[in-house]
């Protein structure tokens, strides 16, 4: 059996390494790129109301290439707090660590490694590439993708 306390301090040790990972990946002056780290910030933080202050109320979020069981496209506020619900109700914890950072235009793209602790306390992680379109001070669209190259083709980057 698995010491809790444990857990919960591996945990924290992995949140504090990665806070100081972060900082160094989001150190761009860009308005859109402030806006999707504050969003990620109130993700990690699990603070709705904020998270939801980031979001334009027709947000589209895309987890169709997700490997979870809430893989769909989530869209309007009803589908965002829809979307909030089943990763909720799956983790208990969750850390987006941004690896890079790339802007062009509208679109933010963020090379992550997403730290996860289920209900059962299994801890996993998986790498994989967010597109945002940030359009008027709100994010419009969020788009999983697994592989960081797939993220900025869909932006129309190269890696």
């Amino acid at each position: 059996m698995h010491n809790p306390h444990l857990l919960i301090s591996r945990m924290e040790a992995h949140e504090r390494q990665h806070a100081r990972r972060n900082r160094h990946a989001w150190k761009r002056p860009q308005e859109n790129v402030e806006i999707v780290r504050r969003s990620i910030d109130a993700w990690n933080g699990r603070d709705l109301t904020t998270w939801m202050a980031s979001l334009h109320p027709d947000t589209e979020i895309d987890w169709s290439r997700s490997r979870a069981p809430f893989k769909g496209v989530y869209r309007g506020r009803d589908g965002i707090e829809t979307f909030w619900d089943f990763f909720w109700s799956t983790f208990t914890d969750v850390q987006i660590e941004a690896h890079s950072v790339t802007e062009t235009g509208s679109e933010v793209v963020v090379s992550n490694t997403a730290h996860m602790r289920g209900r059962e306390g299994i801890e996993v992680s998986a790498r994989t590439g967010l597109a945002f379109r940030v359009e008027n001070g709100q994010i419009t669209r969020l788009r999983l993708f697994q592989e960081q190259a797939e993220a900025l083709e869909a932006a129309g980057l190269r890696e």
